[in-house]
């Protein structure tokens, strides 16, 4: 009796074995597929995330970082709290953009038309940036990361400057990651700057009108500094759908992307779709190709 028990369940788990096999292997594709999942996202890989290629990376993205102040009102937190979570933030993403390949990040931090707030956010806003310009200094001289300051420069406080052109130097020998941010700047001042300057060269027999021409004048503006003065990929957060007089001539042919999540919140899953976004067009640049 024990013989033939033996043998009716040797034969039952034979014929039931190939109907739990495909089980099986579906658990497995699960556990597969949530590890991809899991890996899409991870910072400093070889390979740029799935669905990115590193040969079509822009190298040079621009941000409007919008909606710090909604997004600590949101949260009932006090405007300075929202300010801070968007530097972090943006630290954040510069180590994924460098990670990346994108070599240049150009941050929109102060408009001038930003004087126009409550003084207290202002003076709150000019505190952030000294403190995290001299916080951060060893930080980029370590990543070996350039940081920039462009814009007007001749109202902020002198405190500011000094921490401004101390970073400068400190970071002006590093070529392959460069930080550009923009304080006191504005599209229109940055293009009436250029043609002054370009007319006092005049006055003084160093150019001829004949010499006038595009590249001269980029040469001109604030983004000198920077070897890819035209972003290739513009984002603004908070869902505005605007420039708002942030690099009016660099803009000419930059693809832009506009998403609806306020800035602290814009995080790494936000950024690659960001990028696979401006992968998947075609940038004829005025041109039928």
């Amino acid at each position: 009796m024990l013989y033939l028990l033996c043998f009716l369940l040797s034969l039952l788990s034979l014929l039931l074995l190939p109907c739990l096999r495909p089980c099986f292997h579906a658990k497995k594709s699960l556990k597969d597929e949530k590890e991809i999942d899991e890996r899409t996202y991870v910072v400093g890989e070889e390979e740029p995330p799935t669905g990115l290629r590193r040969d079509l990376m822009p190298r040079h993205v621009a941000v409007i970082m919008d909606g710090n102040r909604r997004w600590a009102k949101q949260a009932g937190l006090l405007t300075s709290q929202g300010h801070e979570a968007g530097a972090k933030r943006l630290i954040e993403l510069l180590e994924l953009c460098f990670k990346l390949g994108i070599n240049t990040v150009s941050a929109f931090a102060f408009s001038t038309e930003n004087w126009g707030r409550h003084k207290i956010e202002v003076n709150c806003l000019m505190s952030l940036m000294q403190h995290y310009l001299e916080s951060k200094t060893q930080y980029f001289q370590r990543e070996e990361t350039r940081v920039s300051v462009i814009g007007n420069l001749t109202k902020i406080p002198e405190s500011l400057l000094h921490k401004i052109h101390k970073i400068e130097k400190a970071t002006k020998c590093y070529k392959k990651k460069h930080l550009i941010l923009a304080i006191d700047y504005s599209g229109r001042f940055d293009i009436m700057h250029a043609c002054k300057s370009i007319v006092k060269k005049s006055e003084q027999g160093l150019i001829r009108e004949e010499d006038v021409d595009e590249k001269l004048f980029e040469r001109e503006l604030l983004t000198k500094c920077t070897e890819f003065p035209s972003p290739d990929l513009l984002i603004r957060t908070s869902g505005e759908q605007r420039i708002s007089n942030f690099f009016l001539w660099q803009l000419a042919y930059t693809e832009l992307f506009f998403s609806p999540v306020l800035w602290p919140d814009f995080d790494k899953k936000k950024l690659l779709e960001a990028l696979v976004s401006y992968q998947r067009r075609e940038r004829r640049f005025g041109c039928r190709l």
